[in-house]
């Protein structure tokens, strides 16, 4: 898809489905490659992170998988956001993935496996080659399965997003840029905060813990920020 497409359809997306507004534009980059990190708000975060930040972004996401793009759907919107019940619920989300799975895929996104380590592998691979070739990402590394903080209602992050910049370094021996990204439903607001560079010096283990915290806690506190303190974009 051509980059004048891919913008094109990113406003129609969120004239009709997000309406949001970007904070923060003056911390975008000019050139990539770069990674953003974002809350992941369940099915609306995606959505509201690539229609508002103005580049191409290529996302990580479990929704190119059929059978998980169903249950997915199922859960978060038809059940929740349309508060449908079974069976229509059903019928519902397995007739919106013949149509997300292909688009999605269409849009960049890059599959990922949440608990297969080899082709989590192929994730990384694939993530690497693309920065290389100057491109930006987009991932959302919060843990359903971790606890959620009581006043974001984010969840813990993990900490596989720090092996891109180990990667990046070990193959172009550059410092690779990670920027935080706070969506919140409630204000249609996407916030971008300012970058945090990788650090080739630290131990392996220290830096992974450390942009996990960082990433996480300008996350939180971008998200709690209230409008009078934002300069949109």
């Amino acid at each position: 898809m051509k980059d004048s497409t891919n913008h094109f359809l990113m406003r129609v997306i969120n004239l009709f489905m997000w309406r949001g507004k970007l904070a923060g534009q003056e911390n975008l980059p000019r050139v990539g490659p770069a990674v953003f990190i974002a809350n992941h708000l369940e099915t609306i975060g995606p959505i509201a992170a690539v229609s508002s930040i103005p580049l191409r972004l290529h996302v990580w996401s479990n929704m190119l998988d059929e059978e998980n793009s169903v249950e997915l759907l199922k859960l978060y919107f038809a059940e929740r956001t349309l508060h449908l019940k079974p069976p229509i619920s059903d019928w519902v989300a397995k007739t919106l993935s013949k149509i997300t799975v292909p688009l999605m895929g269409s849009l960049d996104y890059i599959p990922i496996h949440v608990g297969d380590y080899r082709r989590m592998a192929d994730t990384l691979s694939m993530s690497v080659n693309l920065l290389r070739q100057g491109k930006f990402l987009l991932l959302f590394p919060e843990d359903g399965m971790l606890p959620a903080d009581p006043l974001t209602g984010i969840n813990q992050f993990t900490h596989i997003f720090p092996r891109l910049g180990e990667m990046y370094y070990q193959q172009t021996g550059t410092c690779l840029q990670f920027y935080p990204v706070a969506i919140h439903a409630q204000k249609r607001r996407v916030m971008v905060g300012q970058p945090v560079a990788f650090n080739p010096l630290n131990p392996v283990g220290l830096e992974r813990r450390r942009l996990r915290d960082l990433m996480e806690g300008s996350i939180k506190t971008m998200y709690l920020l209230p409008d009078p303190l934002i300069h949109a974009g």
